[in-house]
């Protein structure tokens, strides 16, 4: 699948989902997250939540435009890291994948304010794929 086949999916499966998929090749998927003011935590930066629910967006979008539309396909682990704060920013991810297996999608995402060089945030995501009918 490619971002725009993954952005219909998202659209039509999540419709309060606000993460854009920019790019996704089955190897690396870049989502951009607008800010949104309800996000926010005290301190007045983008909340951890919202971060890591970015960062599994993003590795369901990298493990969808790798496997196609398997809506199934769930989260088993994510691990996060919180680096910084982001302040008030679009957030970008940009997820790559580290091993694709017939059962499982591992790969790691990093998260950046929009035009900052440094991260705020890291993550390892695993994804367990559904097994094929008849297989």
């Amino acid at each position: 699948m490619n971002a725009a086949q993954i952005n219909a999916f998202y659209a039509e499966a999540f419709p309060g989902a606000s993460a854009h998929v920019e790019h996704a090749d089955g190897k690396t998927a870049r989502l951009r997250l607008p800010f949104n003011p309800n996000s926010t935590r005290p301190g007045d930066t983008v909340s951890g939540p919202t971060m890591m629910a970015l960062a599994d967006s993003a590795m369901y979008a990298l493990t969808l435009s790798a496997i196609g539309l398997q809506p199934m396909a769930v989260t088993t682990n994510l691990t996060m890291n919180f680096l910084r704060m982001p302040g008030r920013a679009d957030l970008i991810a940009e997820a790559r994948m580290l091993k694709l297996g017939r059962a499982l999608a591992v790969g790691d995402v990093l998260i950046r304010a929009d035009g900052a060089e440094s991260p705020c945030a890291h993550a390892v995501v695993t994804y367990s794929i559904p097994p094929k009918k008849g297989g």
